[in-house]
């Protein structure tokens, strides 16, 4: 018989070839509330995800039949959930947040259990934000037009309605994370943001995570939106502090 779930409650699918860790977060992530579903392999990871939707994914980088890097671009390529990637090397961190993946965090083993939920509950929080038609009202910036929803800085032009920016009156496809972070910087345009500060308000942690996660989602972002990354004209580093988008007097 089946159990019978709740619509309002979150579903997560688990996938980890060592049953044990699959057992400690599954047991963990219940007593939060949420649903679980599990998979062993890369082939049922991706059919389980297409066929149940989950909400979000924890997915472990080796994986049999399948890895999770090619799950991952898979899942993406049809669903658009968070993906947190489950790594025990450091060095794939790179490949894990690349440019043609789309994954949203990572963490790496061993973790902490509460670390991990804690994780798990800032994606879902942001889905949940972005969702919400409040939420773009309450984001939006003095130098947004109100009645287009829309902010323009310079040569980009970020679409609050649609999730959508141009550069240059080309649309560029950025994931949601992506635009969620161009979209922070361009509220205050020529105001540097430092990665601590993006990883707090985008990420949603209540805690210094990796500010990693924010160096490579920015160099994900700028192969998308500059002509040429080594000289970028629309999203600067200030070395040493963070990042802002060049407004039209810096």
């Amino acid at each position: 018989m089946e159990e019978n779930v709740d619509k309002d409650v979150k579903t997560i699918l688990i996938v980890d070839d060592e049953q044990p860790i699959i057992d400690v977060l599954m047991y963990n992530l219940k007593k939060e509330g949420y649903n679980i579903i599990e998979a062993n392999d890369g082939i049922t990871a991706v059919n389980k995800a297409l066929d149940e939707k989950p909400d979000l994914m924890l997915l472990d980088i080796m994986l049999p039949k399948l890895d999770g890097l090619s799950v991952c671009k898979r899942v993406k390529n049809s669903l658009n959930i968070p993906i947190i990637m489950l790594t025990a090397k450091d060095g794939e961190i790179d490949k894990i947040l690349g440019l043609e993946l789309g994954a949203d965090d990572y963490i790496t083993k061993p973790f902490s259990v509460r670390e991990l939920v804690a994780r798990v509950k800032a994606n879902l929080r942001k889905v949940d934000a972005v969702s919400n038609p409040q939420y773009v009202q309450e984001q939006q910036p003095v130098a947004t037009n109100k009645k287009e929803n829309k902010i323009k800085v310079g040569d980009l032009e970020l679409d609050l309605d649609k999730f959508e920016v141009k550069v240059r009156n080309e649309i560029i496809d950025l994931t949601l994370r992506e635009f969620e972070v161009l979209k922070f910087l361009a509220m205050q345009p020529g105001q540097v943001v430092t990665r601590e500060v993006l990883l707090e308000k985008v990420w949603g942690y209540e805690y210094y995570g990796d500010i990693r996660t924010v160096d490579v989602t920015v160099r994900r972002i700028r192969e998308k939106i500059e002509k040429d990354t080594s000289a970028p004209k629309i999203l600067i580093t200030k070395r040493g502090v963070g990042y802002y988008v060049k407004g039209e007097e810096n």
